[in-house]
């Protein structure tokens, strides 16, 4: 196998080298981003492994560069896996990722079969693009036939398109829905958030700079209006955007012509720009804060994705969409699901649904899988409705006069079995007949529930 190594790490970067070439493997490993788009430009890898982490461009920002051209399988890399970046990764494209400490052993089984997954797609290229599905907007609410509606009435022309709406609302999927019903849906379709990067690499990554215009441009650069030149540049967050930069901006918008950091050289593009934001960009304008004339260039089509909780019943299609079979949601947990008023919109529920399929027991998420501020308000709703606020569910006590919330006397049993095998979980969970992980995941919420009263047995 042809590999790249970009990581910062100089004593992994030297054992990965050392075991590959044993392996009969050809390797290159830089340190940074930058230098991996500039081997990239060089020649041709089968497989590549970025690190998450990294001064300057993330893997994921780097995944998201290599991604347009199409020609290698990515595996991302990390000491700090968490579900949320798993997800990310794989949404973005990565063949696979692994988490920090990992054997030599196991890292080059796993480019072994992302180079077998390449080859096969090499070889079925042709029939897999004529097969290509097309993007899914999900959602059957007023709110988003609307969005639907006006995605393809404005997809077939040329224009600009402004995408506003809060953070996790599906902009970047509208943008590439209106990508994919367009004229262009050919060609390249290439992305940059704003927000992400400091002012400097913001200029660097859209225009490009020439070699020694900047500390550490040990190379020239093309910029992504020279990647996506042909096809459509989308710009996330472009509320973000320097003021400093947004002439520049405004220049390439309105007669396609740009210079690199550095350089001296005219070039013309010819790039349909989509943009999001989570900002009033007209309130930033009066507040000085955004060029008034950028905005009115950029604002010529617009459509604004509503937040999750103004999407009645799409809660449901969402959670059907996200959850692969066999994987089922009980009514309690969909209960919740559709209580919860998702302040993260679909991003949120995306990635709890994630969470959800890693602590579930079983093939059904249930409300012990969901994080404590979902699964809680069903329980709470359920209080508020009986009108005086005793629980839903009670069992009456003939001793007493007291009535006693199932919750509690679940507690309470929990608590006295962990009790008698003297607090050994693992016993403890064998014992009450479930798994280790749905035992921690109760005292968990015993703990956080301050208003769950202490009971004895």
């Amino acid at each position: 196998m042809n590999l790249l190594l970009v990581d910062d790490d100089a004593v992994f970067r030297d054992a990965f080298v050392r075991w590959m070439q044993f392996k009969g493997h050809h390797v290159t490993a830089v340190s940074s981003g930058a230098e991996a788009i500039s081997q990239c430009e060089k020649r041709d890898f089968d497989i590549a492994v970025f690190d998450l982490n990294m001064p300057g461009m993330s893997g994921l920002e780097l995944l998201q560069r290599v991604q347009a051209s199409g020609k290698m399988e990515v595996i991302i890399l990390t000491g700090e896996g968490t579900i949320e970046s798993a997800v990310l990764a794989i949404q973005m494209g990565a063949f696979g990722y692994l988490t920090k400490p990992c054997s030599m052993g196991e890292l080059e089984e796993r480019c072994q079969a992302a180079c077998q997954q390449r080859q096969a797609c090499l070889k079925n290229k042709p029939a897999r693009a004529r097969r290509r599905p097309p993007l899914t907007l999900v959602g059957e609410s007023p709110a988003m036939r609307d969005v639907v509606r006006l995605i393809h009435r404005i997809a077939p022309t040329d224009k600009p398109v402004l995408i506003q709406g809060a953070s996790g609302t599906g902009k970047e999927v509208v943008a590439r829905a209106v990508q994919q019903h367009s004229k262009l849906c050919d060609q390249p379709f290439v992305t940059i958030n704003c927000a992400a990067l400091p002012e400097l690499l913001v200029e660097s990554e859209l225009f490009g700079h020439q070699k020694g215009s900047f500390t550490g441009a040990t190379t020239e650069k093309p910029g992504l209006f020279e990647i996506a030149d042909g096809g459509t540049l989308f710009i996330d967050e472009i509320g973000e955007l320097p003021l400093a930069l947004q002439p520049k901006l405004l220049r390439v918008l309105e007669d396609g012509s740009m210079r690199r950091i550095g350089g001296h050289t005219e070039r013309n593009v010819r790039v349909r720009i989509i943009v999001a934001t989570n900002r009033d960009l007209a309130a930033e304008v009066q507040a000085g804060n955004f060029r008034e004339d950028l905005y009115y260039r950029i604002n010529v089509l617009s459509v604004h994705m509503p937040p999750l909780c103004q999407r009645s019943g799409d809660i449901d299609r969402l959670v059907d969409y996200f959850l692969a079979s066999p994987w089922q949601v009980d009514p309690a947990a969909r209960k919740a699901l559709n209580r919860y008023d998702w302040p993260g919109n679909v991003r949120q529920l995306s990635n709890v649904l994630q969470r959800a399929t890693v602590l579930a027991d079983n093939d059904t998420i249930t409300l012990d899988d969901l994080p404590n501020e979902i699964a809680s308000g069903v329980k709470e709703v359920s209080q508020i409705d009986t009108g005086d606020r005793k629980p839903a569910f009670a069992v009456c006590d003939h001793d007493s006069n007291d009535t006693v919330a199932l919750d509690d006397i679940s507690k309470a049993h929990v608590l006295e079995v962990l009790a008698k095998e003297n607090g050994n979980k693992a016993s403890a969970a064998r014992k009450l007949g479930i798994h280790r992980r749905k035992l921690y995941r109760l005292l968990e919420r015993y703990q956080s529930n301050e208003s769950t009263p202490q009971m004895t047995s």
